[in-house]
Formats: C-alpha cells, structure tokens, sequence
C-alpha cells in the first residue's frame, strides 16, 4: 500500500521532463524509462543506496542524466535513497578522456550541492601495489595480452568491488546502475540476457549483497545520440563537446568494470592509453590525426610495449617464483624495466611542454619501484638515477629503502662475497615472502626444495 501511495503521489512530477521529447526505444519510450528509475527510486526497500558507474563516456552520462532528472522532478525532503557516482581511474587512463571526466565530476558535486541531489561523487584508483608501472616497470609483469590480462582485475575489478563492499557493509545492501547496452555489442547482449532475471529489474551480482539495474539496456545507439544532443546536461556540462570527443576518436567509451562478467573494452575504445589488449589502439590514433599530436609519445610507448611482450631478448626466461617452463617467458628483465621507465620520463618531459599539469607516474610509484627493484636484487639501475638524467634534478629515493639496503649488505658479507650464494638465499626469500603476502604458505617447502635442488644441479 505504502509503494502504491508513493507512486500515486508523485506521478505527477514523473510527466514534467519530457514534454516535447518523442524519443522512442525498441520498447520503452525515454520518458517510460525515466519513469520507471523515478520508481524504482521511491521502491520501499529501506533506502538501499544507488551506485552508478560514470565513466564519463556515452552511456553513463546517458544513465546518469536519466536518474538525475527522475530523481530531481521530487521534492527535496523525498530524495532520501543516496546516489554514488563511482569513477574509476586506473591511473594510466587515456589522458584526454581523463581530464575531461575530471572537469565533468566536478561540475557533478557543484551542481549536486546547489540542486540539493542526493548525489556523491567517488573517485577510485588501484592499490599502489597494484598499479600499471609497480607491476610493469617494478616487478616486470609483460604488457597485458587476452591470455595473460593481469591489469583488468588490479586496476578496474578491486578498486570498485571495494568501495561496494564498504557500502554494503554500512547500509546492509546496495544496488548497482550500469549503462551497458544490449546494442553496444554482441557480447554485451548475451552477458545481458544471461544474467538477467525474466520479468524483474534487478538482478543479483557476485558481490555479497549487491544489485545490478541495467535502465538503458534496450536504448539503440542512435536514440542514445539523439538524446544527448537534444537533453542538456542538468550538471552544466556540455553534451555537445562529449559528442565532438567521440568524433574526433571514432570510438566507444570503456564500461565501469566491476567483475569479470561485465565486458570489457572493445576494439576501439576509450580505455587505457597503455592498453595491449588490442592490436590498435585506433581511438588515439583517431584523437591524434585530428589535432592532438602531443599524444604521439604515448602511441611509441604503447607500441613498444606492444612489440616487447613477446620478446625473448627482453624476458627472462625464469619466472619470478624462480620456476621455469617450456615455452613460457618471465618477467621483463631489469635491463628493459630500467630503460623503458627512462622513455617514460622523456615522454612525460615532452608532453609537459603543452600539458605542464600532466604526469604519467606519480611519486608513490617510483618509490614502490626502487623498493621492488632492491628485493629483486637490482641494484645497476636506480631510479632517482634515472629521473635526475632526463629532468636534471637531484632527488634521491634511498632514505625511503635504506632498511633493505642494510639488509642485503649484510646478507653480501654473510656470503662472503659469493654472488651466487647471495643470490640463491635473495630467491629462497622471495619464494617464502611471496607466499607470505598471499596469505598462504600451502606448497612453500615443496617450492623451497626444488630451487634448492636446481641450484645443486646447475
């Protein structure tokens, strides 16, 4: 009873919107879909809080006008379920896409405080000890392939799922809003249509205690640009420079990633500029040809990553773990983490010259670089070494390792100044700290044994 006087009482505000908007959908006009948000935001569920993933491409910003009108048609003291626009930068995200993402969300929490919407921005971001360049540069983990896609988990999966986990801890459910399209892809619509449940709007998620409400999920591409081009933005963005950004990169906007059913990034779209995924990255390509030439270092950098992952000159044919295996490379060799990071900083010093702002490792990396790269036993190559070549400074990162530095001068002199000796127990360490850290010692004296094994053999 108390949904249907809910429903009755505020019919009225869900029909102020769309007066002279005739956009029609494959099954539900814009203004039905609208309508049903508005009621699905006033369902008597206890208020569970609404998480909608804004990536700032086409659909989330489709998705997340659609609620923002529905929602603001209410009075104010009826607009109590709270909205989080989550935004996950993965820290390596196109930077063109990036900073107009940043200049969108901030009009967001403007508009959000001045409207009074119950709309709350988070940023996400991975783990430190999960970032692109820490595993890349750091602990040499090859460019990312459709086998090996190590990056989707740390840098889009695990910030997200976190902050969702936080929220269902505090209010006890959560539903997640989702742009995805059936008419986005063919694997989109069976990752859809395999999820859903028939006849209900939400449906349940692989994080405990969540939902997933997919509103636009049968709006067609076209209906979707007519939309945008025709519905200003209630935030005050412009609907119209999103569009030209997507002509200009003839591409599709990468998806809010928070398992490993939701798709991910298509051949070309708006992602990761460092993505190796795909063959091309063909939206900065496109972004380039049409003005923006100060991305040109990226691309070479992209590419050579590209070209690098596969090479046996540049891997080791060892494992990190000290296994090796028939037709299986290791990880980057500290050679080429040491030079690539040095194009890095030529790429960064090139592009501040019309983006001074910009950077492409912060100093949080750097500093879990050097600490990697000390573990690891590499000590030819420093990064503040690195950095004062290309930037003619004097920083220093050591202060921050100088435990591990003692540790292994100690460990040199215990050995009496026999490298292979140094180097076998700094393996035995690794071995036993690696299980350490993922909290399971299962098979560790079995690892133990057949390195000590080996090394008796070699």
């Amino acid at each position: 009873m108390a949904k249907y006087l809910q429903a009755e009482l505020f019919k009225d505000y869900a029909d102020s919107y769309n007066n002279g908007h005739n956009l029609e959908t494959n099954r539900m006009s814009i203004k039905e879909i609208q309508e049903e948000i508005l009621d699905q935001y006033m369902e008597v569920d206890n208020l569970r809080p609404w998480v909608v993933g804004f990536s700032g491409g086409k659909d989330s910003t489709m998705l997340l006008q659609l609620t923002w009108l529905a929602v603001r048609q209410l009075p104010e003291e009826l607009r109590k379920r709270k909205i989080y626009v989550v935004c996950n930068n993965t820290l390596v995200e196109n930077p063109k896409i990036i900073e107009y993402t940043e200049r969108v969300l901030k009009k967001i929490q403007q508009a959000a405080s001045e409207q009074s919407m119950p709309v709350y921005v988070q940023r996400t971001i991975p783990k430190l000890e999960d970032t692109f360049w820490v595993n890349l540069i750091g602990k040499g983990y090859p460019a990312p392939n459709n086998i090996f896609r190590w990056c989707t988990e740390r840098l889009k999966i695990n910030p997200t799922t976190q902050f969702i986990l936080d929220i269902t801890k505090q209010e006890g459910e959560a539903i997640i809003l989702l742009g995805t399209r059936s008419a986005e892809s063919a694997n989109r619509a069976r990752s859809i249509k395999k999820y859903e449940i028939k006849g209900e709007r939400l449906r349940k998620h692989v994080i405990p205690k969540a939902y997933v409400y997919a509103a636009i999920k049968d709006v067609e591409t076209d209906e979707l640009w007519q939309y945008l081009n025709q519905v200003p933005s209630p935030w005050g963005a412009s609907n119209k420079e999103l569009i030209t950004l997507y002509r200009n990169a003839n591409s599709g906007d990468c998806p809010l990633v928070i398992d490993t059913t939701t798709p991910s990034c298509g051949n070309s779209r708006f992602g990761c500029w460092v993505c190796t995924v795909v063959n091309r990255d063909k939206s900065m390509e496109a972004l380039i040809e049409n003005g923006e030439d100060w991305m040109e270092p990226l691309m070479e950098l992209r590419d050579l990553l590209s070209i690098s992952r596969d090479s046996e000159e540049l891997r080791e044919k060892r494992r990190r773990d000290g296994t090796e295996k028939e037709g299986t490379l290791g990880p980057y060799k500290p050679a080429f983490r040491a030079e690539f990071l040095e194009k890095l900083f030529v790429a960064q010093k090139e592009i501040r010259k019309t983006h001074p702002e910009m950077s492409l490792i912060n100093y949080q990396e750097l500093v879990a670089i050097q600490v990697i790269w000390y573990r690891d036993n590499i000590f030819t190559f420093k990064v503040a070494d690195i950095y004062n070549k290309i930037f003619g400074t004097n920083i220093t990162l050591d202060s921050a390792n100088e435990k591990i530095l003692r540790e292994k001068e100690a460990l040199k002199q215990a050995c009496n100044g026999n490298q292979k000796d140094f180097e076998l127990i700094n393996e035995l360490l690794a071995l036993q700290k690696t299980k350490t850290i993922l909290m399971n010692n299962r098979g560790l004296q079995n690892d133990l044994e057949n390195r000590l094994e080996k090394f008796v053999k070699e």
